[in-house]
């Protein structure tokens, strides 16, 4: 019988969240800069997706197998994706040319778009700097079909032209590949008056394009890139010898890999985009028509001549005054749990903890997990210490971390000539857990109080400064030892591990999220208050999606903090006791962090697992329940903040619109800056 339950497909659900990224850039109230910079987030985002959804879409349409859906049904996707990315883009267009070139040059910044904007006591400048600074790293390339194939090389930007032949008025192409690694993409003019001048390459090009062609007319020129099939797949079931070998051969083809998208200036004409498609091989549908100037993301490196509009400083990471001077986390966590929230707090912390394991004459052994780090990272320099310092180190390297895995095979072959214990990618599966062990020894060889770190984001100090995720140490002796048997198990030296109070996906993690929901079901059966509130990344798996419409049909009353894929439909009968709250803001909320009302008495879970389908089966993930009653509280005011957000929250309802919680009568929360002041507050310094 077919379920009564409805589900929003993932790829759109996805492209919902994206445009809530670009909502931002709509937003008068936020700093210029910041605006563009949404922008620049919402283009990388579109461009991974493009690189890896909906290349796997269309090879399952061309005829490739999939679990998840027939030829037709990819057809219907990309086709649903198509018109989705199309309107959205309409927009994009909108918020770039009609508020941000404007809201520049109202900030005097002027933004030429064209040759004709060029004021003449810039002209001269233009010319010189194209022929001294681009000019000699051009190679234009004839475009002639049905003879030569030009290859266009993945996310490049490339100058198509079509000129005349003055003598034989015959049409000819030409091919330009943007020169980035030699010329910045953003070129800044001599300032006149109060105004800043900025250009982009391509425009300088264009203005000059005469002189690169004597003897021909400009006809016109488009800008033009190719998307490729960007995801890397190995075998899993081979050794991880051979894993790494195979990674590292197709990690260099990557950029060769099958078109998934031909962007093009919606202002090219047909015929010229008819020749185009019959010249590079493109198929009608890897279309997608964007604006004048394609590769937004490069936005994020827009220079700001106008010092005036620096952007306000953001939350500064505090160190915890609940530490002594000395700042021993182990000191203190032999006491009481502490619990760190990035980019709140200081990531040093973390380093810090691992600097005293390393000193630590008690510290045998340190276990940790490695899905991306930090290029240069300071976690790998000081697990390196702590093996030349004698410890026993052991590092789990998920080589199949997408777009990580150079640095993961990298930072994974200097540890092993530091003397680390490396163990590669398990057949099968990825591990995705966050977690650290130090494990301490007496004399005689027995183990003392030991301590564990969980997190809800990678160790990598780079992204926790924008990332905002939640880490937990701990000494209690029943999660280390839980821990403890996970990294056997990651060892293969346990297959039926058996976990007192860790929750680890394949184990014991669906099980208890089952028993947790159902117990708020049978507390509101009986009379009683039953709340359940579920902050994550994603929400995508249909087996749990369909627990919480149960809950929902009980009278539980549910809150759900959901950034990006989520597929719970709202406002059903079977979900109208479900809301969904999204935020975006200045940094990516990125926590997972679980609350059940239990009849009065919270239980509350964090840790690396989003509740989709290739998280809660195909992956290793770890849970730890959060123990100490002060932290309770304080995660359970994290989230009574962010569902009170009113400045970059909004609800998502049925259709897959982003309804801003915009109340200008209410006291005004923005959860980030408010949870900030919140641990100021608590516990700063």
């Amino acid at each position: 019988m077919e379920s009564k339950y409805q589900y929003f497909k993932r790829d759109i659900s996805w492209l919902s969240f994206n445009y809530r990224v670009l909502l931002e850039a709509d937003d008068d109230s936020l700093p210029l800069y910041e605006r563009i910079n949404f922008i620049s987030i919402y283009s990388s985002n579109l461009e991974e997706f493009y690189k890896i959804r909906v290349a796997e879409h269309k090879a399952v349409a061309s005829g490739g197998r999939s679990d998840d859906m027939t030829q037709d049904e990819a057809r219907q996707l990309m086709h649903q994706i198509t018109e989705v990315v199309n309107s959205q883009m309409e927009d994009r267009i909108r918020i770039y040319e009609r508020k941000i070139i404007p809201a520049l040059r109202a900030h005097h910044i002027v933004f030429y778009q064209s040759k004709q904007e060029v004021e003449p006591f810039h002209q001269e400048f233009v010319r010189s700097f194209f022929q001294e600074e681009i000019f000699p790293y051009l190679q234009p390339v004839p475009v002639c079909k049905d003879r030569i194939l030009t290859f266009l090389r993945d996310n490049r930007l490339y100058l198509s032209v079509r000129l005349t032949r003055k003598d034989t008025g015959e049409k000819e192409y030409y091919i330009i590949k943007l020169p980035y690694s030699k010329v910045p993409r953003f070129i800044e003019l001599p300032r006149q008056g109060e105004n800043f001048y900025l250009m982009y390459m391509e425009d300088i090009i264009k203005a000059n394009i005469d002189r690169m062609f004597p003897g021909y007319d400009l006809d016109c020129s488009y800008c033009c890139k190719i998307s490729r099939d960007a995801d890397i797949l190995v075998d899993d079931a081979v050794t991880s010898e051979v894993m790494v070998e195979q990674l590292r051969k197709k990690v260099k083809k990557r950029k060769i890999g099958a078109v998934c998208r031909f962007v093009y200036d919606r202002k090219m004409p047909a015929d010229y985009l008819e020749f185009l498609l019959a010249a590079f091989d493109i198929n009608r549908d890897e279309l997608v028509p964007g604006d004048k100037h394609l590769n937004l993301e490069d936005l994020s490196h827009l220079p700001n001549p106008n010092k005036e509009l620096a952007a306000p400083p953001k939350p500064v990471p505090m160190k915890l005054a609940c530490l002594d001077e000395k700042e021993s986390v182990f000191r203190y966590v032999n006491k009481k749990d502490l619990l760190l929230h990035f980019p709140y707090h200081s990531f040093g912390h973390f380093i810090h903890f691992l600097y005293e394991a390393v000193h630590d004459p008690a510290c045998r052994e340190i276990m940790i997990t490695q899905y991306r780090v930090a290029e240069n990272s300071a976690v790998i320099h000081t697990l390196i210490a702590a093996a030349q310092n004698g410890k026993k180190v052991t590092v789990f390297v998920e080589l199949k971390a997408r777009f990580d895995e150079e640095n993961n095979l990298a930072t994974a072959e200097m540890m092993k000539q530091a003397g680390i214990h490396i163990i590669f990618s398990m057949p099968g599966l990825k591990v995705h857990a966050k977690v650290a062990l130090v494990l301490r020894y007496n004399k005689e060889g027995k183990q003392m109080r030991s301590y564990v770190y969980i997190s809800t984001g990678n160790f990598n100090e780079r992204t926790a400064r924008i990332y905002a995720d939640s880490g937990l140490f701990t000494s209690n002796e029943v999660i280390v030892n839980d821990l403890h048997t996970l990294f056997r198990v990651l060892q293969k030296e346990v297959t039926e591990p058996k976990f007192k109070r860790l929750l680890v996906a394949r184990f014991n993690l669906l099980p208890e999220l089952r028993k947790r929901i159902g117990h708020e079901i049978d507390m509101v059966r009986a009379g009683k208050e039953a709340r359940i509130i579920l902050k994550m990344n994603a929400l995508q798996d249909p087996a749990m999606i369909s627990e919480l419409y149960k809950a929902s049909e009980a009278g539980v009353q549910i809150d759900l903090i959901v950034r990006g894929i989520c597929c719970l439909i709202p406002n059903q009968p079977y979900s109208r006791n479900i809301r969904i709250t999204r935020i975006v803001d200045s940094f990516l909320e990125h926590a997972r962090v679980w609350y059940f009302h239990n009849g009065g008495k919270p239980l509350l879970f964090m840790g690396s697992p989003d509740w989709m389908r290739r998280n809660l089966y195909r992956r290793i993930e770890a849970v730890t329940p959060v123990l100490d009653e002060d932290l309770k509280l304080q995660l359970i005011e994290m989230l009574s903040i962010q569902l009170r957000d009113n400045r970059k929250a909004g609800w998502v309802d049925e259709h897959l619109n982003n309804v801003l919680k915009r109340d200008p009568d209410a006291e005004q929360i923005r959860a980030q800056y408010a949870f900030y002041d919140y641990l100021k507050a608590k516990n700063g310094r």
